[in-house]
C-alpha cells in the first residue's frame, strides 16, 4: 500500500492527502517547540510558540493588526488588480498574435529579471511616497510574470479549435470571445492564483520605505526593537492571508472547471 504513495502521478484519497500536510506541520511545529521550550535557541532570536501566540492575542485585541492588514490587503489588491487588467489582455494577445509577442516578449522578458525593490527609488522619485507607489511595487513584482505565464496558456489553445471556428464562419472578435477565451479561462484562473501569492511576497518590500502603518511596517518596527515575536505574528499573518486567498482561486477553479479536474476533490 505505501508504495503507491511513491509512484508518479498516483492518485492518493483526499484523506491522505490532508493527512500528509497535517503531519508536516505537526512536525514544524514540533521541531519549534524543542528548539524555543528546550532552551536550544535564544529567545531573542526565536520565541516559543506561546509567546507569539499571546504577542497575536494581544496585537489583535489591543493593537493595530486589524487596521494593518486591512491597509496591506488594500494594497495588494489594488497592485495585484491593475497588474491583472492590464497583464491579462496583453498576455492573451501576445499569445496569439506573432506581431504582439514580437513587440512585447523581448522587453517584458528583460524587465522580469530586475527585482522590484530596485524601482523603489525611482518611484519615489517619479511618485512620492504615498499609496500610489507602494501599489506600483506590488505591480512591478506581478505584471511581468503574470503576462508571461498568461502568454503561454494562450499559445497551448488547440490551432484546430480556432481554424474550425473561421470554418464554421467565425469573425475574428468572435474567436476571441467564443474560443481563445474560454478555453484559456482555466489556465487564466491558475496563473492568478499563483501571481496572487506572488504579490504577498512583495509587500514587505513595498512597505520598507515610508510607510506608516501595514503588517510590513509592522514587521520593520519590531525588527528594530528586537520583538521577533512581533516579527513572527505579522509573517504568519501574511502567510494566513495568502492562504486564504489561494484557497479562494481554489474554490473559484473547482467552481468554474469541475471537468478539468482528475483528483475527484
Amino acid at each position: 500500500m505505501g508504495t503507491k504513495w511513491f509512484t508518479p502521478n498516483k492518485e492518493i484519497s483526499k484523506t491522505l492527502y490532508t493527512t500528509a500536510g497535517l503531519v508536516v506541520f505537526i512536525l514544524f511545529l514540533a521541531v519549534w517547540s524543542i528548539l524555543s521550550y528546550g532552551g536550544l535557541v535564544n529567545p531573542v532570536f526565536l520565541p516559543t510558540p506561546t509567546a507569539v501566540l499571546a504577542t497575536a492575542a494581544d496585537l489583535l485585541i489591543h493593537g493595530d493588526l486589524l487596521s494593518n492588514i486591512g491597509i496591506s490587503f488594500t494594497r495588494v489588491l489594488a497592485g495585484f488588480l491593475a497588474a491583472a487588467i492590464i497583464g491579462i489582455p496583453l498576455g492573451i494577445l501576445m499569445g496569439s498574435l506573432k506581431i504582439m509577442e514580437g513587440a512585447f516578449e523581448p522587453i517584458i522578458g528583460f524587465i522580469r529579471y530586475m527585482p522590484a525593490s530596485a524601482f523603489i527609488p525611482l518611484l519615489i522619485l517619479w511618485i512620492g511616497l504615498g499609496e500610489p507607489e507602494k501599489m506600483s511595487v506590488i505591480f512591478l513584482g506581478t505584471f511581468f510574470q503574470l503576462t508571461l505565464m498568461i502568454m503561454d496558456v494562450t499559445k497551448n489553445v488547440q490551432n484546430e479549435l480556432i481554424e474550425v471556428s473561421y470554418t464554421l464562419g467565425a469573425k475574428k472578435f468572435q474567436v476571441y470571445t467564443k474560443v481563445i477565451l474560454p478555453a484559456s479561462l482555466p489556465g487564466i484562473v491558475d496563473t492568478l492564483r499563483i501571481t496572487f501569492g506572488w504579490a504577498w511576497t512583495y509587500l514587505v518590500v513595498a512597505e520598507i520605505v515610508g510607510a506608516s502603518s501595514g503588517l510590513g511596517y509592522m514587521i520593520m518596527q519590531a525588527s528594530r526593537f528586537l520583538q521577533p515575536d512581533k516579527i513572527i505574528v505579522g509573517i504568519i499573518t501574511i502567510g494566513i492571508l495568502g492562504l486564504l486567498t489561494d484557497m479562494i482561486f481554489k474554490g473559484i477553479y473547482r467552481a468554474s472547471f469541475s471537468w478539468m479536474r482528475k483528483d475527484g476533490f
